[in-house]
C-alpha cells in the first residue's frame, strides 16, 4: 500500500512592511502565537475571510485567530504563496 501523501502547505512569504512588524517583535509569547496563525494559513490558505476590494489587485483575506488573539492580513498567489501584507496584532 503506497503511503498517502498530505496536502502540501503554502509557503509564506512577507512584505516589507510585515517584516519590518516581525523585527520588532520581542516578546516569545507573542512569537509563539504568529507562528501558530500562520501554520494554519500554510496549512489552509482560504481559512481567512475576503475583505472587499475593487478587483484591481490581489484579494486581500484577514484571518482572525481570537484564542491567540492574531489577525493577519494577506494575499494567495496563483502558485498557492501566502503573502503576508500586514502582521497586525498580538
Amino acid at each position: 500500500m503506497a503511503p498517502q501523501h498530505h496536502p502540501r502547505r503554502a509557503r509564506i512569504a512577507f512584505s516589507d512592511a510585515a517584516a519590518k512588524q516581525l523585527e520588532n517583535i520581542t516578546d516569545e509569547a507573542e512569537i509563539h502565537a504568529l507562528d501558530r496563525a500562520l501554520v494554519v494559513v500554510s496549512v489552509d490558505p482560504d481559512i481567512g475571510e475576503a475583505l472587499p476590494g475593487d478587483g484591481a489587485g490581489p484579494q486581500l483575506r484577514q484571518y482572525t485567530d481570537d484564542f491567540e488573539h492574531v489577525r493577519l492580513l494577506y494575499w494567495v498567489t496563483a502558485l498557492r504563496t501566502v503573502v503576508v501584507v500586514a502582521y497586525i496584532e498580538v
